[in-house]
């Protein structure tokens, strides 16, 4: 479809495409119809192909949606169909327990988490995939923009493979773009994380270049220095990894000085144990 009603004007696809791409307004944000059944379609902007209209028959627009979230699945199912997926938008799944954000494909669902999410309605709506055999991909919005300290409530949203190591993905729909954060590691035994970032647009080609996307894996080093102090500050401040520290410290006979320079070095994936705890609880057992 090449032409769609606009605030009951007809308007052409390749018009309303130009407009999005000279950053005139962004990509439906404006409410489409239908000419011949009245009913919602969205624009389609492509790369390599002519842009049209598209039914949106699967949608409904739920009152007190952030616009955030309405404006990222628009995006994605947009860009997903310019890719060749056939995906649609707010489909219930597994009897009608889970509704997908954005289902791309039988067996690939994308989930865009704006709203703060706990641990347990994580576990449950993942497992619901998995027991319905569907991958879901978690992309998360400014609220969980991963930055360069970890927060507990982040720790959901990590993924692990071999070509990005651990990743984190991001959308940010001002600006027509989702973001990888790739070979994310945590300094052994601050909360400050290391990775790399790439950017892809929320396009047909940005979708592609994601999924075929190779990078080169740094490698980070750590200053032990600056790990030792932080350590000494939270044994003065008595925090709770502080008063942890000072007492296996204390129950061994040791100080910070002590510790050889190889606990501080290293790195850990988000999350897993202090590696200075980890090694004074080993000692203690040898």
């Amino acid at each position: 479809m090449y032409a769609a009603m606009l605030n009951k004007k007809l308007v052409l696809a390749v018009s309303e495409a130009y407009l999005v791409n000279s950053r005139q307004k962004r990509l439906n944000q404006e409410i489409y119809r239908c000419p011949h059944c009245n009913k919602k379609v969205i624009l389609i902007v492509s790369e390599k192909k002519s842009a049209f209209f598209k039914h949106l028959t699967s949608y409904t627009n739920l009152m007190g949606e952030k616009e955030e979230h309405h404006q990222s699945k628009m995006l994605f199912k947009s860009a997903l169909t310019a890719a060749g997926f056939n995906a649609e938008v707010e489909i219930p799944l597994a009897e009608g327990q889970l509704r997908a954000d954005v289902l791309a494909a039988n067996n690939l669902a994308f989930e865009i988490q704006c709203a703060p999410l706990s641990d347990a309605e994580f576990k449950h709506r993942h497992s619901l995939y998995r027991k319905i055999g569907i991958t879901d991909i978690w992309i998360v919005g400014q609220r969980h923009y991963l930055k360069r300290s970890l927060k507990q409530t982040q720790l959901i949203f990590f993924r692990q493979n071999k070509k990005w190591g651990n990743y984190y993905l991001e959308v940010n729909p001002t600006k027509n773009c989702f973001c990888l954060k790739y070979n994310v590691l945590q300094e052994a035994v601050t909360s400050k994380l290391r990775y790399q970032t790439k950017h892809f647009a929320l396009d047909e080609i940005g979708i592609k270049e994601f999924w075929i996307f190779r990078p080169k894996l740094k490698t980070y080093t750590s200053n032990p220095v600056n790990q030792r102090k932080y350590i000494q500050r939270q044994i003065k401040q008595k925090s709770k990894l502080g008063l942890k520290v000072a007492e296996m410290l204390y129950q061994q006979q040791l100080s910070i000085d002590d510790l050889p320079n190889s606990i501080f070095v290293k790195f850990r994936n988000p999350g897993d144990e202090n590696i200075l705890i980890n090694y004074l609880q080993k000692k203690r057992l040898n």
